[in-house]
């Protein structure tokens, strides 16, 4: 199993950058970052940055959408950092649900997402794409061997459908067991129906951790609490489904939709923080379920749990108190045993 740091662009950039350099001593794989314009600072400014302070790292957002650059801007960007760094990036992608809504837009169809990833992924290789109303372009100054994978994130049957079919990776922002298998399964299906090899499609799991000195409940209590924002972070995305498929439908499952019958709204100026005032709904069940805390031991048996399921990557959402503790810990103890 691969590991991903996950981190927000606040000023400084300066300790973005910091924190990524810790995470490759301590053996993570990919440094993601939030991206949303309004909200954050500029991610791919900071991504020359991390990939010239790193020698292996790989890097991207999780996630961009196609809606606030031009899918060729985008397109240069990722081949650009490549072409400077070697293949070292990734594209995650999805509907732009912050950064869209807080400029005052709708998040983006899968049909404009289906189109971005074609282009992004055929341009990022050197080859011509289609911008749309017959206008082929090619960048003339790639050079052999580039590439610049799409993962697409994804909660929704059609989503999930389009990931697999369409996708070179699976981002699902939740470490629950049973909602994890469910969705895998779809993606893998789908992927097996388009012709495609299933295994092909990597899977990444993301979500918060937060590694505790021992399992007291004073320490789980406030583990939680540093966690909780994230459930309210789902739950903005579950409300969207519920709105178009229903409160209990067969094609979301109760277990996700459930547990935002008490949400009451949501203020995109403190999203993915701790301490979101508008996360009090989510309850400490949700909690446990959807992020991994406690004592190291207790991630390391929910990360073999997740492998056996058909996860390659964990990327943890470091957004709490303890961010480098975290990184060590998960260095030190956890990415260890799951090599072995």
């Amino acid at each position: 199993m691969d590991f991903g740091l996950v981190l927000q662009t606040d000023p400084p950039a300066s300790r973005v950058v910091s924190l990524m350099q810790r995470a490759e001593r301590n053996g993570f794989s990919h440094g993601w970052t939030f991206d949303s314009a309004v909200l954050w600072q500029e991610p791919f400014v900071i991504y020359s940055q991390i990939l010239a302070n790193t020698t292996r790292l790989k890097v991207g957002p999780m996630v961009t959408n196609p809606g606030t650059r031009t899918w060729e801007v985008t397109a240069s960007t990722f081949a650009t950092l490549n072409d400077m760094f070697g293949n070292r990036t990734v594209c995650g992608i999805g509907r732009g649900d912050s950064a869209m809504r807080v400029a005052g837009r709708k998040p983006n169809t899968l049909a404009r997402i289906s189109e971005a990833m074609k282009v992004i992924r055929a341009l990022g290789r050197g080859e011509e794409a289609d911008l749309g109303g017959g206008t082929a372009v090619r960048f003339p100054w790639m050079q052999p061997g580039a590439e610049v994978p799409v993962w697409m994130a994804a909660y929704g049957p059609k989503a999930l459908k389009m990931t697999g079919e369409e996708a070179d990776g699976f981002i699902l922002q939740l470490a629950d067991l049973y909602l994890t298998e469910y969705m895998v399964k779809a993606v893998k299906d789908a992927a097996a129906a388009a012709g495609r090899d299933p295994s092909e499609v990597t899977i990444c799991v993301a979500a918060p951790a937060y590694v505790t000195a021992d399992d007291s409940p004073e320490a789980l209590a406030h583990a939680r609490e540093q966690c909780r924002w994230f459930g309210g972070m789902v739950g903005n995305h579950v409300a969207d489904l519920v709105s178009k498929y229903g409160e209990h439908s067969a094609a979301v499952p109760d277990e996700l939709t459930d547990y935002i019958k008490s949400r009451e709204g949501y203020d995109y100026a403190h999203h993915g923080r701790s301490g979101n005032p508008d996360t009090q709904f989510v309850p400490d069940e949700i909690v446990d379920r959807f992020c991994l805390i406690g004592p190291p031991e207790k991630h390391i048996e929910k990360l073999r749990a997740l492998r056996a399921l058909g996860v390659d990557q964990f990327a943890v959402y470091d957004m709490h108190d303890a961010q480098e503790s975290t990184i060590d810990a998960y260095g030190a103890q956890i990415i260890p045993a799951l090599h072995r």
